[in-house]
């Protein structure tokens, strides 16, 4: 008698498909999983204390919950100075949870909002990271760029054409410097999102205190002012206005 054969997947394919997707859905099938992915899709970093805290559970909750989603490859840790913060994998990953919550809270317009920390002013809106912009400065510069076709953000950050002729427009050199990237993504502390940095961000803040578009406080430090000068270089590169970093 001949016997009907059901294929069973060899080990070596892995997972089955379903099991892939019955991972995926589990990992957001909690409350407190669907608020942190809710908390991220603002597009900004958060570490684990602080997500403890936005979402009202503990520490040792909070573990537990960021490990589901860091296994399922929804959320990915970066690591800057001493903090590891946590964000949304990458752009089709914040994509499908957008989709998803739109779909489940059908007057939903935006993303859910959580208030930054605050940092210190001035600080907070201009300072140097090591040799580039942050504060709202760095990512006003940086999403300015992204909007012009200038740079793209997802996942790796790169320089497009454009960028480059830019960059040479600007007066921006891009000659080379040893093995340092054009271009590469920098986590902010204060907008707790990724800024400009690599070759190409450390050439522009070079350029900028070259020519007093941003100048230090007379205290010293890392604070950076823009000057008059600087509101006009900015307006005219990138259409930026005061109030971008203010």
């Amino acid at each position: 008698m001949n016997q009907m054969r059901t294929g069973p997947a060899s080990p070596s394919c892995g997972p089955a498909p379903a099991a892939l997707l019955a991972a995926f859905a589990g990992a957001l099938a909690d409350e407190t999983r669907a608020a942190i992915c809710m908390t991220l899709l603002e597009g900004r970093a958060w570490t684990a204390g602080e997500l403890a805290r936005i979402t009202s559970v503990a520490p040792s909750t909070i573990s537990g919950h960021l490990t589901r989603l860091l296994e399922a490859g929804i959320c990915v840790t970066e690591r800057q100075g001493r903090h590891s913060y946590v964000r949304i994998a990458d752009g089709t990953t914040a994509r499908l949870l957008d989709d998803l919550a739109s779909h489940a809270i059908p007057d939903r317009d935006a993303a859910h909002a959580v208030p930054v920390v605050s940092a210190p002013d001035p600080l907070a809106r201009g300072r140097t990271c090591y040799d580039h912009f942050a504060g709202r400065l760095g990512m006003a510069v940086t999403d300015a760029m992204e909007r012009r076709g200038l740079l793209r953000t997802e996942d790796v950050f790169e320089l497009t054409e454009a960028g480059r002729a830019w960059c040479a427009e600007a007066g921006i050199s891009l000659a080379d410097e040893g093995r340092r990237r054009l271009a590469s993504s920098c986590l902010d502390w204060t907008e707790r999102r990724r800024h400009l940095g690599g070759l190409a961000g450390a050439r522009l803040c070079a350029r900028a205190l070259e020519e007093q578009w941003v100048v230090r406080p007379a205290a010293g430090g890392r604070a950076l002012e823009v000057t008059e000068a600087g509101e006009r270089a900015f307006g005219e590169l990138l259409g930026l206005t005061a109030q971008a970093w203010r």
